[in-house]
């Protein structure tokens, strides 16, 4: 009886280590290392990053860019077609780089509101899933910027290692577990 506690004991903290595995959020940088900026190569370059991407409730944005150059606000729809910052979401993200956790399922519209900069194409639209696979749920439309480095030589941020510190600390669990149950 006790060999099947410890095997029932040990088979669940090594299914709860696979579910959070599974369920980790992603960090998303976007446009990669063009980073966040006025397009000068048209509209398909933020599309063609996005491409394959599936964007789900608690992953992050990260936008890079140059300070006081750039900023990232968050609008509806409507905003969005028409480069306006009425009706926003939240205030305007200054701070570099501008790390924005998806909250929400459904459309998410960004844009520049310096000059005349989403006029130019810098505007980013995703759609969020709150549950689904990879690449279910591609983003609906993306606005292009430029090809080159990431501007102020900004490395974006390392991704999360909650999710590996969760898992060590499950393994840790389940190896004390053992041992007292052994």
């Amino acid at each position: 009886m006790d060999m099947i506690m410890r095997m029932v004991l040990f088979g669940a903290l090594a299914l709860a280590s696979l579910v959070q595995l599974t369920t980790a959020q992603t960090v998303h940088v976007v446009g990669d290392n063009i980073g966040w900026t006025i397009p000068n190569s048209g509209a398909s370059v933020y599309t063609t990053w996005a491409a394959g991407k599936t964007f789900m409730v608690g992953d992050t944005l990260v936008f890079n860019f140059e300070k006081d150059q750039h900023d990232v606000l968050q609008v509806p729809k409507a905003s969005f077609d028409g480069c306006s910052s009425q009706n926003a979401i939240d205030s305007a993200i200054m701070s570099v780089p501008a790390n924005i956790t998806l909250d929400s399922a459904g459309d998410h519209y960004y844009i520049c509101t310096f000059g005349r900069h989403c006029q130019n194409g810098q505007k980013l639209a995703i759609t969020v899933s709150s549950t689904g696979t990879p690449g279910a749920n591609p983003p609906t439309s993306f606005a292009a910027g430029p090809s080159g480095s990431v501007p102020g030589g900004i490395a974006p941020p390392p991704p999360s290692s909650s999710t590996t510190v969760f898992a060590s600390f499950l393994l840790s669990l389940s190896s004390i577990a053992l041992a007292i149950f052994l």
